[in-house]
């Protein structure tokens, strides 16, 4: 079953345990903390949405983690978020150690199955790779048993509004801006994006099938049911009534943005009439 497991961790969570990296002990090598959210072992889905750090201080030869906060923490955050709850914890590195077994143990008292997430902070391989693991025992029945950690299947996952904010935050990025900072955009930019971004993307789309069309390339039947499922879910609309709906829909726009202005000059009057009384 481990090997179906699918493992779904959002950037609020990559980000969160960045930050904890970044503000750790000068002499810590590596944070650890919970990892909460929602699915199971036996759905085959483990959403990752939220995480927390966990104080803890390691060396060579013992681990000790501060599983008081661990649970304060945690009933904390189910006042919040009661619907998330603890899937597993992570670590910061790309080994899983011998001290991971041991806090694995606490861990599997706390949820069941639980996922080991870790994320390689040390940028082995030019990025920042990130695993998940779940454990099984082994051993002999009735000797002493083990523990194994398995590699399962790692996606990352956003939400509408993450996906928003990575993309701005992908800008800080680009070629020229030595701040390194980005700046909210206004709707209508926003709406600009979106709209050429569709565009670039049916231009490839059209430009897969004329191929298609012209034997240069193989088809591929994946992509022609997902294209053929796309179309059927645009809506069909005569051009007439998506016209009068699209005025209609201006129309009401407008008379909204003409009453915000009428309420604006009305409060405008009305102060300098106090002011005048006065």
């Amino acid at each position: 079953m481990a090997g179906n497991l699918v493992c779904r961790v959002h950037p609020v969570v990559l980000f969160s345990i960045i930050d904890s990296f970044e503000r750790r002990n000068e002499d810590a090598r590596r944070v650890i903390g919970t990892l909460l959210g929602n699915g199971s072992f036996d759905k085959g889905v483990v959403d990752v949405t939220n995480c927390f750090c966990v104080p803890h201080n390691e060396s060579e030869d013992e681990v000790a983690a501060d599983l008081e906060y661990a649970r304060n923490m945690y009933e904390l955050h189910k006042k919040v978020n009661p619907a998330e709850i603890i899937v597993g914890w992570y670590s910061t590195g790309s080994d899983v150690s011998e001290h991971s077994v041991l806090i694995h143990e606490y861990y599997t008292r706390e949820a069941k199955n639980p996922v080991h997430v870790t994320v390689d902070t040390g940028l082995k391989g030019s990025k920042m790779d990130v695993k998940c693991y779940v454990s099984a025992n082994i051993g002999v029945p009735g000797k002493t048993v083990g523990c194994m950690f398995t590699p399962v299947q790692v996606e990352i996952n956003t939400y509408e509004p993450e996906k928003v904010g990575v993309d701005l935050i992908q800008q800080g990025k680009s070629i020229g801006n030595n701040k390194r900072t980005v700046s909210m955009v206004s709707d209508l930019t926003q709406v600009e994006r979106a709209c050429s971004n569709l565009q670039e993307k049916l231009t490839l789309v059209l430009e897969y099938v004329e191929e298609v069309l012209a034997n240069k390339i193989q088809p591929d039947t994946s992509i022609g049911r997902y294209l053929l499922d796309l179309v059927n879910n645009v809506p069909k609309i005569e051009p007439e009534e998506f016209e009068t709906m699209l005025n209609s829909n201006m129309k009401d726009l407008l008379m909204v943005v003409y009453l915000a202005n009428l309420t604006r000059t009305q409060l405008a009057l009305n102060e300098k009439l106090q002011t005048l009384t006065v």
